[in-house]
């Protein structure tokens, strides 16, 4: 029962930069300081779920961060791409930039779950009032990089390099009006001064098993592009159609044309593609056809080329359609979001495939498919060489099909999994710094 799930009192835990490490740490003396500030990081993770913040909006977050980072001797940069907070470890040898990210807002879901820290925050999201909840795990993220900056920060005189923590807001995307999320920390320059060599990031998944790793080389995550679609027609009374043009018929012809783009007209052998209709409003009573109709909908990709056939095959076959029909249809690709694809450098992930079978075991990383979700980590990876991979968060004693999905009331995050993530970021860094040591 979740309800038995245990609040962890607050341990003395010893200091872990009290503990002799050299930058080549064999993961066994990680382990051992993994193991010491576990509790820590599933206490911070608890105090994040309780507190969530929506995007642009993590304010008291990002004053944990800060603050934490600080404690550790790291020089801090808040108030980056509205709240983001940056810290810079400079080791005491020279040699790379990494870059580990971590995202930092909740969503506007009421949590369902009973446990003793689930949030009770509302807020305002689009004029409603709405629950605040932490049903993508990026309460996670952050604890497991706090948890990383700690130990890393002990070793720092014998790092061979520099560490650079980013800890972002509005990954989930800015609100209405606004700029935010990773694009606006790349455009401020969040990857230059030091510059950066490479970033590595990770996503807790509720649909895979807690020890589990999962990995993709090339396209990991899908493109994202949302579109909308104006079709104007005449309007005219319910009783007499043929004396206008309806828009709403005219827009479920576009639909359904919409749907053979990628059923009959994509290479779907190469990759995935999913074009979606969420939302249509049209009319204000039954006896009159109105003038206009409006559609917004999500385009998801995997490959850059498939991307731009989707983009030009929405607008033909909308303008075609209506046109055909007396109408006519605007077409605006992208209307407010637009991530490239998650693209995972394989040169990258071979070089550092050896240290994630090193903490988790040949066994429990293991390749997966691609996923038609999207994530902003993607502006960093199209900037320098980037690896991003997935955590098991899904407990044992259940299957895939009874956990909760991510966006959802009754998201469950397995706490026991996050070691396991602290242990995978901090060997990652570790082992590349070795591999490309100038001094």
């Amino acid at each position: 029962m979740l309800t038995r799930i245990p609040i962890l009192s607050f341990l003395l835990v010893p200091m872990v930069w009290s503990l002799p490490i050299r930058a080549q740490a064999p993961s066994s003396q990680v382990d051992g300081m993994a193991d010491a500030i576990e509790s820590k990081v599933i206490e911070w993770r608890r105090d994040f779920h309780e507190h969530p913040e929506l995007s642009n909006r993590e304010f008291r977050t990002a004053q944990r961060v800060a603050a934490h980072l600080e404690s550790l001797g790291i020089e801090v940069t808040q108030k980056v791409a509205h709240t983001g907070v940056v810290g810079v470890l400079r080791g005491g040898r020279s040699g790379p930039v990494v870059a580990l990210r971590a995202d930092m807002d909740g969503l506007p879901v009421t949590e369902r779950v009973a446990l003793p820290f689930a949030s009770k925050v509302t807020s305002v999201f689009n004029g409603q009032n709405v629950g605040v909840m932490h049903a993508c795990g990026h309460d996670t993220h952050v604890a497991i990089l706090m948890g990383v900056a700690e130990i890393l920060a002990s070793m720092k005189d014998d790092l061979p390099g520099t560490v650079k923590f980013i800890f972002q807001p509005a990954e989930e995307g800015a609100p209405a009006g606004e700029e935010g999320g990773a694009e606006l920390m790349v455009r401020e320059g969040v990857l230059e001064n030091p510059d950066v060599d490479v970033i590595f990031g990770l996503h807790i998944w509720a649909k895979q098993d807690v020890g589990i790793i999962g990995y993709r080389p090339a396209g990991l995550l899908a493109a994202v592009d949302d579109f909308g679609i104006t079709v104007k027609g005449v309007q005219t009374h319910g009783s007499q159609p043929w004396a206008g043009v309806d828009p709403i018929v005219v827009s479920a012809q576009i639909i359904n044309g919409l749907q053979t783009i990628v059923s009959r007209q994509v290479e779907l052998t190469k990759n995935a593609a999913v074009v979606s209709i969420g939302s249509i409003h049209g009319g204000v009573r039954s006896n009159i056809i109105p003038e206009q109709v409006e559609m917004v909908g999500t385009i998801r990709t995997l490959d850059r080329e498939m991307r731009d056939q989707i983009h030009e095959r929405i607008r033909r076959t909308a303008t075609h359609i209506a046109q055909s029909m007396g109408a006519t249809a605007e077409v605006q690709i992208p209307l407010t979001t637009s991530y490239p694809v998650t693209y995972n450098d394989p040169a990258l992930v071979e070089e550092m495939l050896p240290a994630l079978y090193e903490v988790a075991g040949s066994d429990n990383v293991q390749l997966m498919n691609a996923i038609t979700g999207a994530e902003d980590f993607s502006f960093f990876a199209e900037q320098v060489p980037g690896f991003f991979f997935f955590l098991g968060g899904k407990p044992l004693d259940k299957t895939a099909d009874e956990a909760a999905p991510h966006h959802t009331p009754d998201f469950f995050i397995d706490e026991s999994g996050l070691k396991l993530g602290v242990r995978a970021l901090t060997n990652m860094t570790l082992d590349y710094m070795r591999r490309h040591a100038t001094s």
